[in-house]
């Protein structure tokens, strides 16, 4: 029997939805939940509470919460890249960096063409070492996630540093408010949220998903999914090319050919989520004031190479 922790919208979802498994809430008290990223070697997920400007830490074997760092500069998006570090998107930073395993702290990005960034969102690390991110105005729009700014670039990209040089290039300039992103499990798709009917009347509220041609170029940019449920944020990618995306009721499963066929049910907006756990089965759910997870009957995509 499954319980109502899930919303099962096609039975595709079944395999994925287990019988007497149940959401449970881990922690409680941010102001809006974002970033989660997890070490494995640690076993530990750290996640964002922009407002409050800190990062947290949630160790699994002790089930305790502690602070990581604060302040950190507004983090938002992280995510782990390919030696175990750290790869954060400040907002009041304006910045993509990185803390490395002694703990200083090196910017990736922090302008394009001679002009700041406005404040970067959410980021991924290819498994050739490039670093891609995206970089719309949240943190600069006002004072409760960051600094209040003008956009100096004048436009939201989406941005690709070079892991050889450093240098950082535009991939995708069409968006509204470019958001969350992710990788297909072998890297030939890069998807996309737009969350740009925060500022446009009418605006996009979808994924969208492109072709990754030379392992550096998009193509064929489409749209995906459309959001039924407020906007997409965050999401991650299983091992079968499924999505499970951030909505406004819960998390959203799409299958890969963007049919949406269940949700998860969290009785708060989500805003991002993120594979863990020692088999990467547990999804964890940044649900605004809270940290919540649930054990599904899959895992996060692997790392090719």
């Amino acid at each position: 029997m499954i319980t109502d922790t899930f919303e099962v919208i096609d039975d595709r979802f079944r395999r994925f939805a287990m019988g007497n498994v149940h959401k449970e809430t881990l922690y409680t008290g941010t102001r809006w939940a974002e970033g989660p990223a997890y070490f494995p070697a640690g076993k530990y997920l750290l996640w964002s509470d922009i407002p409050n400007d800190r990062v947290l830490r949630y160790d699994e074997t002790s089930g305790v919460v502690s602070e990581f760092m604060t302040p950190c500069g507004n983090h938002n998006g992280h995510t782990v890249d390919r030696e175990g570090r750290l790869v954060a998107c400040e907002h009041r930073g304006r910045r993509v960096s990185r803390i490395e395993i002694d703990s200083s702290i090196t910017t990736l990005a922090d302008c394009y063409d001679g002009k700041r960034l406005n404040s970067p969102n959410d980021v991924v690390v290819k498994s050739d070492g490039s670093i891609w991110f995206t970089d719309p105005t949240y943190g600069i729009d006002g004072d409760y996630e960051g600094d209040k700014a003008d956009s100096e670039i004048g436009a939201s990209y989406v941005y690709r540093i070079d892991p050889v040089d450093g240098s950082v290039r535009v991939v995708a300039d069409d968006f509204v408010k470019p958001n969350g992103l992710a990788f297909s499990p072998d890297e030939s798709l890069l998807y996309v949220s737009d969350t740009g009917a925060t500022h446009v009347v009418d605006g996009p509220k979808h994924i969208r998903v492109f072709d990754v041609e030379a392992g550096s170029k998009l193509a064929n940019g489409r749209v995906f999914a459309e959001a039924t449920s407020g906007l997409f944020d965050g999401f991650r990618v299983d091992q079968s090319g499924h999505i499970w995306t951030s909505a406004g009721d819960g998390v959203h499963c799409y299958t890969p050919d963007g049919d949406l066929i269940g949700k998860i049910l969290t009785g708060e907006v989500v805003a991002n989520v993120e594979f863990g756990g020692l088999k990467r089965n547990r999804l964890y759910i940044c649900a605004t004031r809270s940290l919540q997870a649930v054990y599904l009957n899959t895992r996060a995509a692997a790392r090719p190479g």
